[in-house]
C-alpha cells in the first residue's frame, strides 16, 4: 500500500515537472519569436508602416519577465523529477569500482547512499521551508513582473518535501533489502 502511494506521488510529480517544463519551453519559444518580430517590425522596410504599428500595438515582442518565470519554473521542475529518479535508481552513477565488489557490499553501499541522499533531501527541504518563510515575511518580489519570490520557493518546497519523503522511503527499503537480502527496488536505472 505504502509503495503504491509513494510511486503514485513520484509519478505525479514527474508529470507535473514535465508539464511545467513544456510550458516553459513554449513560453521561451514565444518570447524569442516575439523578440525577433519586434526587431523586424522596428527595422526597414516595416518601420513606421501602419501594419507594423498595428502589430506592435497588439504587444508583439518578448514576454515580459520570461527569465523570472523560467527561473521559478525550473526550480520546481528540478525538484519534481527527483522523487521518480530516487525511486527508480535513475540517478547518474559511475560503477567502475563497485562493479567488481560482491552483492553484499553493493547492498551496503546502496543502503548508505540512500540514507545519505535522504538526509540531504531532508536538509534541502528544511532550508527551502526556511527560505519560503523568509521570502514571504519580507515580501520580496521579482524585478520585472513583481512576482512574489516566495511563490517560487513554495513550489520548489513542494517538490523538495516529496523528494525527501521518497528519499526516506527508499532509505528504509534499502535497509530492509540489506537486512533480508531480497531486492525490493531497482538498483539502478536503465543501461545506456
Amino acid at each position: 500500500m505504502l509503495a503504491r502511494i509513494v510511486e503514485a506521488l513520484a509519478r505525479t510529480m514527474a508529470v507535473l515537472g514535465g508539464l511545467v517544463l513544456s510550458v516553459l519551453v513554449m513560453m521561451i519559444c514565444a518570447s524569442i519569436l516575439g523578440r525577433f518580430l519586434n526587431g523586424v517590425l522596428n527595422d526597414p522596410p516595416f518601420e513606421g508602416t501602419a501594419f507594423a504599428a498595428w502589430l506592435l500595438g497588439l504587444g508583439i515582442g518578448p514576454i515580459t519577465g520570461d527569465f523570472e518565470l523560467v527561473e521559478a519554473g525550473m526550480a520546481f521542475a528540478i525538484f519534481a523529477f527527483l522523487p521518480i529518479a530516487q525511486l527508480t535508481g535513475a540517478h547518474a552513477s559511475v560503477d567502475i569500482v563497485t562493479a567488481g565488489l560482491g552483492e553484499r557490499v553493493n547492498r551496503v553501499l546502496a543502503m548508505l547512499w540512500a540514507i545519505l541522499f535522504a538526509a540531504v533531501l531532508v536538509v534541502i527541504a528544511w532550508q527551502l521551508y526556511q527560505g519560503t518563510l523568509s521570502k514571504a515575511r519580507y515580501g520580496e518580489t521579482t524585478y520585472l513582473i513583481q512576482f512574489p519570490v516566495w511563490w517560487a520557493y513554495a513550489a520548489a518546497l513542494v517538490g523538495a518535501a516529496i523528494a525527501a519523503l521518497v528519499g526516506c522511503y527508499v532509505a528504509a527499503v534499502r535497509v530492509a533489502e540489506f537486512a533480508t537480502g531480497m531486492a525490493i527496488l531497482p538498483d539502478e536505472g536503465p543501461e545506456h
